[in-house]
């Protein structure tokens, strides 16, 4: 569903609802370009965040603003507002494009993972949400990843490198260390190397298909 506008880029208290490429939701002042939410309200009447991460499987990635609509963040019964550096890193938290405020992104992108996966027509968002659960939990609830070679992976994949637990944006021209700011400098792309994907695999695939995200203006 289509979310409310947000003013300002930072907050006196910050809340806990910034999301990571690892999925993961903390307390940073940065606001970041999208929105989202995880299928409802998984917040307590303080605005503290629940032990469960989502209401359902509906995780969707959304714009700041929407049709002039204007709301408090995590309002009592209501859902929990999340904030993403850019699109990139949702899609790496297992967040897909919502189809209100974002219908023809969302559109392309049940279409693109229709060629990818071969199915005959375009898939329901609840049919995504449900592969797309079962990508994004690994074990015990924890973040799901696979490894792969680096040399397999198309741009705009969140990966991991060995001995190192930085997110980096695997970028056409290289790969784009992350943070909750934006992207730090360039460094260059192994040609062979097997690395942690962060990106759902599904995800992967949609994107090797062409699907292109909305991206942070720090990785120009």
């Amino acid at each position: 569903m289509g979310l409310g506008l947000f003013k300002g880029g930072r907050c006196a208290m910050p809340l806990q609802n910034r999301v990571t490429p690892a999925g993961e939701i903390v307390a940073t002042p940065e606001r970041g370009t999208m929105m989202g939410n995880r299928g409802g309200c998984f917040h307590r009447p303080d605005r503290t965040l629940a032990a469960t991460h989502w209401a359902s499987r509906q995780w969707i990635c959304c714009v700041l603003s929407f049709k002039g609509r204007r709301r408090q963040l995590m309002q009592p019964n209501r859902y929990t507002e999340l904030f993403f550096l850019d699109e990139a890193t949702a899609l790496s938290a297992g967040h897909r494009p919502c189809f209100e405020c974002r219908r023809a992104d969302a559109v392309r992108f049940a279409e693109l993972w229709a060629g990818a996966l071969g199915e005959p027509e375009r898939p329901s968002a609840p049919a995504m949400d449900l592969v797309l659960h079962r990508e994004r939990l690994g074990p015990s609830r924890q973040k799901g990843t696979f490894e792969a070679d680096i040399a397999a992976l198309p741009a705009w994949t969140f990966l991991r490198l060995p001995s190192d637990s930085t997110p980096y944006l695997l970028a056409p021209e290289g790969l784009l260390p992350w943070s909750f700011a934006g992207y730090g400098a360039l460094r260059a792309r192994p040609a062979s190397q097997c690395v942690q994907v962060l990106t759902p695999r599904t995800i992967v695939a949609v994107l090797s298909a062409g699907y292109r995200p909305m991206v942070h203006p720090s990785a120009d």
